[in-house]
């Protein structure tokens, strides 16, 4: 275990962020307000953490994962040679009872704190491979066009059923509709290009994609969530699963309390989103998975758990095949050597 003599927590904004130092609790937290969010502030920042004899080698600087605006922050003492750590930032809440006030100042001290008494929990952030980043941003530009394009033809569909018809509308909503299947086309083309510029990704993607109900979309995602199927999810299902929140959890207490075990709605919901797709063409077009959606069915379980437990399913054959880098086979029979 790493540790540290000062914790630096940062609580950031689009234009400005925060930052305070915690040492122990028994020694004073000192803070630096109003510090605006690029280089002259990360200079600025910087230069006062200098002047406490604060270094890479002493410390680590805390923040909270909100997005884009601490990027470049990362980025920046990451190159100096500081630890930077990215927390979820309701594991930063609910390490605190809930307070009255609540300032920058105030939120930049618990992250410090939480730095201090979670030290042995931070996880170092690193910056991720250029390619990486471009597939993730492609991902989340396409997700949004495809939000668009279903809300016009839901539209377009409507205005069909009208008596009275308006050409100049019917033609602007076909004429919309069509540059955002291009545009989706286009993005999925360079999605294509940027898999096939690193080896190493466009071998396990192809692995991927022999997985039934596993597609193009499913592969990029799960690579963006594993940093390249270089992080522990990569090859550990039950951590992606909970990561992912598709495995079950129970609720359960004596005789007076009890639901039925459900998964919980955090995580990425792309990923999850398209789980579920996978586990319905799974069992629509693959006979082993359509034999067990039959025999859960005929036990008495609901549609919706069977789903489940085959989007589970295709989890563990997924992080199963990065782990053994060998392409899926339908039917396949593990033989003892002796026999």
């Amino acid at each position: 275990m790493q540790l540290y003599t000062y914790y630096i927590g940062v609580d950031i904004s689009n234009t400005d962020f925060c930052g305070s130092i915690y040492q122990t609790p028994d020694i004073p937290v000192k803070t630096l307000t109003d510090i605006e969010n690029k280089l002259s502030g990360f200079n600025k920042f910087e230069q006062w953490l200098t002047n406490q004899q604060i270094t890479p080698n002493n410390s680590v600087i805390c923040l909270e994962a909100t997005g884009v605006y601490a990027e470049q922050l990362c980025y920046y003492f990451t190159a100096k040679g500081y630890p930077v750590a990215l927390e979820p930032p309701l594991k930063v809440k609910r390490s605190f009872p809930d307070k009255r006030h609540k300032t920058d100042k105030v939120d930049s001290r618990e992250i410090a704190e939480y730095a201090y008494r979670f030290s042995d929990e931070l996880r170092i952030w690193q910056p991720k491979n250029e390619i990486i980043e471009q597939i993730q941003v492609l991902l989340m530009a396409r997700e949004q066009l495809v939000v668009h394009k279903t809300a016009l033809l839901n539209t377009r569909q409507a205005l069909t059923k009208k008596v009275i018809q308006t050409p100049l509308a019917n033609k602007i909503y076909d004429q919309n509709i069509a540059r955002l299947k291009k545009q989706i086309k286009d993005i999925e083309n360079e999605l294509n290009k940027l898999i096939d510029k690193h080896p190493d990704f466009r071998n396990a993607v192809q692995k991927l994609k022999s997985i039934p109900g596993v597609a193009m979309l499913m592969a990029c995602n799960f690579l963006t969530v594993t940093n390249g199927f270089e992080n522990e999810m990569a090859t550990n299902y039950r951590k992606a699963a909970a990561f992912i929140s598709i495995c079950p959890y129970e609720h359960q207490s004596g005789t007076s309390i009890y639901k039925k075990p459900r998964s919980v709605k955090y995580g990425p919901a792309r990923l999850r989103k398209l789980l579920h797709l996978a586990a319905r063409s799974a069992i629509t077009h693959n006979a082993n998975f359509r034999k067990y959606y039959e025999l859960k069915k005929a036990q008495g379980k609901s549609r919706r758990l069977i789903l489940n437990n085959v989007a589970n399913k295709i989890l563990k054959i997924m992080c199963a095949i990065i782990q053994s880098q060998r392409t899926y086979v339908d039917n396949y029979v593990l033989l003892s050597m002796n026999t």
